[in-house]
């Protein structure tokens, strides 16, 4: 279906359309420069319908947990790919869930997120909760999930990386949010349909409010949840499923280094016939991984997977056929994994960096080697460089050089050489591009 550009919607009119506010969208407007209305002779602004959906699919990212910086970078790589983002989507269809606005401006949305955020950021967990509660009031559990609770996680995410909150500002947020999450699952009705539905994270995987929310939502549809939760071993997923007689396991994962731990997880599972589902942030920012993995993907945001999950659980249909890595990237996940003690060992010993400690060394090799063992068993060595690059990124926010991250790589990739004597091309080759990147 073509969307119209024409200019020919006023701002209000826009703003009924996608609840956003105002202020959202001329800040979007100004640092981003998306959307870009026209003018009328009078300074005022005039939106096209394809401007509108534009609105929309940077709204759905957000819901899905994706920074509106990052929401922004995502539609412009597409369109600089000579590819639209909005192909094959009909118009409305990533509207948010019950994002109806309320005039009262004591009552907004926003205000009611900026209230949260406010009393997250001061550790006033009394303040944080009350305000949930006046939400609670006002609006269904569905919008205040998604437009105070993940929304409100998102713009303290972003404060994070831009080195304006901490990270125990962070963590108690999280640890609100996921908590309200776990009580309103606790107190949904008994469900009232027949299919039963697992909903877990991959072991490591520590991230718990996507999939919370996802169970929560599912809950309130009147399918029977079984939310395992975070860092759920390989073997208990087809245990648990076989055991409750499961129509379809859930697993989510918003890291490359548990996107490599869900394959596992998923290929256990098909190989038992149990049919398994997947979705987070890493298949969003890095969408070439999917290809991968031995199961259904569930979408890019929230409602596209409970209308998927709606769809699975009515269907037959075959899991996608994977890409298997090649013989070369095996060869040197095998090699790589086996002599990675001794790489390590060899790096701590010979490195030298002025600005960074100790305890934050031995982090980041542990980091870059998970992510490298990661990347070698999902078949490509680029899936670093997405991590690498949001590295790079927040290195400069905290105005740090990165010629201290020049001289990791460069040791790195040394201690490589050393113990695997110029073997396993895929990292040898990635390590040249990444040092030209760091360095340009």
């Amino acid at each position: 279906m073509i969307i119209s550009k024409v200019p020919s919607l006023n701002l209000k009119a826009v703003l009924q359309k996608t609840g956003i506010s105002a202020d959202s969208l001329r800040a979007w407007e100004r640092r981003y420069g998306l959307p870009l209305p026209e003018r009328t002779p009078g300074g005022h602004r005039l939106y096209s319908q394809y401007d509108v959906e534009i609105i929309k699919w940077l709204m759905a990212k957000q819901e899905d947990g994706v920074s509106i910086s990052r929401a922004v970078e995502m539609w412009k790589e597409q369109i600089n790919s000579n590819l639209d983002p909005l192909d094959g989507l009909p118009p409305s269809s990533h509207f948010p869930l019950q994002a109806t606005p309320i005039p009262n401006a004591e009552t907004t949305l926003d205000l009611l997120r900026n209230r949260w955020i406010t009393a997250c950021l001061t550790f006033n967990e009394v303040a944080a909760d009350q305000n949930l509660n006046q939400a609670f009031s006002i609006f269904p559990v569905e919008t205040v999930c998604t437009d105070v609770l993940q929304k409100g996680l998102a713009e303290i995410g972003e404060l994070w990386y831009e080195n304006r909150a901490t990270v125990q500002q962070e963590h108690f947020a999280s640890g609100l949010a996921v908590r309200k999450l776990e009580a309103l699952l606790n107190a949904s009705p008994a469900p009232w349909r027949e299919q039963t539905v697992i909903v877990g994270c991959p072991t490591n995987e520590w991230h718990a409010f996507s999939p919370l929310l996802l169970s929560l939502f599912l809950r309130r549809r009147g399918l029977n949840i079984i939310h395992l939760g975070v860092n759920v071993p390989n073997d208990q997923f087809p245990t648990t499923a076989s055991t409750v007689r499961a129509d379809l396991v859930i697993l989510a994962s918003q890291t490359l280094i548990t996107a490599a731990t869900l394959q596992q997880s998923a290929l256990l599972m098909t190989s038992q016939d149990i049919p398994v589902a997947f979705g987070g942030r890493i298949f969003n920012t890095q969408p070439s991984i999917i290809g991968n993995i031995p199961a259904y993907f569930l979408g890019n945001t929230l409602i596209q997977s409970i209308d998927e999950v709606e769809r699975l659980l009515g269907t037959t249909e075959p899991p996608p056929r994977t890409n298997p890595p090649s013989q070369e990237y095996l060869n040197a996940y095998h090699s790589f994994t086996a002599k990675r003690p001794h790489i390590e060992l060899t790096l701590q010993q010979t490195i030298k960096l002025s600005t960074i400690s100790l305890e934050n060394l031995t982090s980041g090799i542990d980091h870059l080697g998970d992510l490298i063992t990661a990347a070698l068993q999902l078949g490509d060595m680029n899936y670093v460089s997405g991590e690498m690059e949001w590295l790079k990124s927040l290195i400069k926010t905290h105005e740090q050089s990165t010629h201290e991250l020049v001289n990791f790589m460069t040791a790195y990739r040394e201690s490589i050489n050393k113990h695997l004597h110029g073997s396993c091309q895929p990292i040898f080759e990635w390590f040249s591009k990444e040092m030209e990147r760091l360095q340009a």
